[in-house]
């Protein structure tokens, strides 16, 4: 994937933060805009179309979490949180809403690149999904339709839309189905890195995509818990 085809939106209230996250990523090749809070944000989002979205939470105007959500209500472009905000349950809400993943501030501009870029590299390009024989890659299971070169889920002939993130989560427990993987094991299945603090961010990309992919959330024929261990998905759901 060629960075120089990439544009990144960062979106901070600190214009040094903004400053060197874009020297950062222009350096590392990227295409950047900017924006110092929540409502330009939006507008941005809305005229430039970018392919990936650095999002601080503490925003004036609005905060981080309603642009989040809004942003995920119009599109699946990544977003990246960064955070101030100490507490579990605040990063957790903001992946509960749709975010990719989250770095607490202070933090080290490399590794918010090295972040882009591993969520952009799971993304197929254009010129892959359009291959008709890169589109015959597929995984069937249980009326589900994972399209590996296209990044599209399907139940039922359904489209389920799902974030890069939730898309790579299920597609590593479909591609071993009725194992079981402890947290760990699908971080480093879906994302090739396991970031160590980051684990029960699975928890809240799993309720997503239950949300997403179940008929009824509460009691998943698809993704199952197994207690103390971690998931499994199962490929012959009962309704």
């Amino acid at each position: 994937m060629n960075s120089n085809s990439k544009k990144i939106l960062v979106v901070d209230d600190e214009s040094q933060i903004v400053e060197i996250l874009k020297a950062y990523l222009e350096k590392a090749g990227f295409g950047v805009v900017t924006a110092e809070d929540g409502l330009v944000a939006l507008d941005v989002l809305r005229s430039e179309k970018p392919d990936f979205m650095i999002l601080d939470l503490n925003l004036p105007g609005m905060d981080g979490l309603d642009v989040c959500r809004t942003a995920r209500r119009e599109s699946n472009i990544p977003i990246l949180m960064l955070t101030a905000r100490v507490e579990e349950t605040d990063k957790l809400i903001g992946l509960e809403i749709g975010a990719d993943d989250y770095v607490v501030k202070p933090f080290s501009p490399k590794e918010v690149v090295a972040r882009v870029r591993t969520v952009l590299r799971r993304i197929p390009d254009m010129e892959a999904a359009a291959n008709p024989q890169a589109e015959a890659e597929e995984i069937r299971l249980a009326g589900l339709t994972i399209h590996l070169a296209q990044h599209r889920v399907e139940r039922d002939g359904k489209v389920i839309d799902l974030t890069p993130t939730e898309f790579d989560i299920l597609l590593a427990l479909a591609r071993q189905p009725r194992r079981v993987f402890s947290r760990l094991q699908i971080m480093e299945q879906a994302q090739g890195d396991a970031f160590e603090g980051y684990e029960r961010t699975i928890d809240a990309h799993i309720k997503n995509i239950r949300i997403k992919l179940e008929p009824d959330p509460k009691k998943p024929t698809y993704i199952h818990t197994v207690f103390g261990v971690g998931y499994k998905l199962e490929v012959t759901p009962h309704a």
